[in-house]
């Protein structure tokens, strides 16, 4: 079973900062968070595996190692320039271009050494309300973006709301912001929680993260609400319908649970604030990372097409009751990885490594923490497999991690919500 993490990372126009305890955190410039230099391998902590098996009795750890020892992982600057990063991506073109997101509305072409924040690609400024946990937060290109320029984004609109829209590029390589076809509109009741992340399957459909709609313990229990959006794991079918069609194989798609109506978008559920999920391009399996609220954070492994988990939030936070000393656990999904707040305040979901430049790390998964820096890793395939893994801490960095990132080759980047970008780089 599963629980939801807590409290998510807070962007804010300057910085993004996370709210651990209380409903309306102050935010904390980048350059204020409290981070500790680098660990040895020796002192890098290790996760605690979330499998009965593993916590009860010492298998041998499943991390990445290469000669006996764990590989280090490590950063090189790439582009700097930008303003309150919340994502980078790669449009799948054959281009290899990169593209940045920018939380007050922009979205940057991406060249190696980009010094003043790259060619903009799109303004949406004029629409989006940016500050706290909102702005323009997610960014995904069809996988036809080659032939038809579609794109797709999620904002907060200026009511305070989730807006997920679709744009074009146009043939002369332009796109035009007022020809925007808005898709979903989804009301916030809080300002926080916000999720945002977009990113298509291996079957072309669209999945979209939505938090629990904030403040602070989802005190609407959308969670485990099914006629809501909200605390979900939405998928659509964005080449039928009008403005998208539901897909037959949605676990909702009727409209109707056991229990009463559903939404029929919903994929999964009983998320917190899933800030950063990622479809492994070798096997198709989602991968999320569900931030926390008081205690622990999460990763929770799916295979490709079973949707319909319950990850547990509000009535779990990772493998523990949440606010309670027991709780019925009977349909959770549990978590592949936990990590408790000793080691960080909110996990930033990364991708499996599927590049070709550092061959120990081919087939891990790769995450890290917003306020402490660290990275971890732990294998993909036995975590898919419902084998015990242990996420190795494998690297620490001295900024707040807002996003990864992933280019056409597989190779991966680490995201600096202050507004540089780096490329991820290993060692041993």
């Amino acid at each position: 079973m599963r629980h939801s993490a807590r409290a998510l990372v807070t962007l804010t126009v300057a910085a993004l900062a996370l709210s651990c305890a209380s409903p309306t955190p102050t935010p904390t410039p980048p350059s204020q968070t409290p981070t500790s230099p680098p660990l040895t391998p020796s002192q890098a902590p290790t996760l605690q595996p979330t499998n009965v098996a593993t916590v009860t009795g010492s298998p041998p750890p499943q991390a990445i190692r290469s000669a006996g020892a764990p590989l280090q992982l490590s950063v090189e600057p790439f582009a700097t320039g930008f303003s309150s990063l919340t994502f980078v991506t790669n449009a799948g073109d054959g281009s290899g271009a990169l593209y940045a997101v920018e939380q007050v509305g922009r979205i940057a072409l991406v060249t190696s050494g980009s010094t003043q924040g790259g060619q903009t690609f799109l303004d949406l400024t004029d629409r989006i309300s940016s500050g706290g946990e909102r702005g323009l937060l997610g960014l995904a290109f069809d996988p036809a973006f080659a032939s038809n320029g579609r794109f797709y984004v999620d904002y907060t609109n200026l009511a305070g709301n989730t807006v997920v829209s679709r744009l074009t590029r146009g043939a002369d390589g332009k796109v035009d912001p007022s020809a925007e076809q808005i898709l979903l509109t989804v009301d916030q009741p809080f300002a926080n929680h916000n999720g945002g992340m977009l990113a298509f399957g291996a079957d072309g459909d669209l999945y979209i993260g939505l938090g629990d709609g904030g403040s602070e313990g989802d005190p609407q229990h959308n969670g485990q609400k099914l006629d809501t959006l909200l605390a979900k794991i939405l998928r659509i079918d964005v080449d039928s319908g009008s403005p998208y069609a539901i897909p037959t194989g949605n676990p909702f798609a009727s409209g109707q649970a056991a229990g009463g109506p559903a939404k029929p978008e919903i994929w999964d559920y009983g998320v917190r604030n899933p800030w950063r999920f990622s479809f492994d391009r070798k096997t198709g399996a989602l991968f999320i990372g569900d931030v926390g609220q008081d205690e622990y954070e999460e990763i929770d492994v799916e295979q490709p097409g079973s949707g319909g988990h319950n990850y547990g939030w509000s009535v779990m936070e990772g493998l523990h009751c949440y606010g309670a000393a027991t709780c019925d656990q009977t349909g959770f999904t549990l978590p592949a990885v936990e990590y408790p707040h000793t080691l960080g305040c909110a996990v930033t979901g990364g991708y499996v490594y599927r590049g070709s430049a550092y061959p120990s790390l081919f087939g891990s998964y790769v995450f890290g923490d917003y306020c402490s820096g660290r990275l971890f890793a732990f294998n993909a395939d036995d975590a898919l497999a419902g084998r015990p893994v242990t996420a190795d801490q494998v690297g620490q960095v001295p900024f707040s991690i807002s996003s990864f990132g992933q280019d056409e080759a597989g190779e991966l980047y680490v995201v600096d919500l202050s507004g540089a970008i780096y490329r991820l780089t290993g060692r041993v």
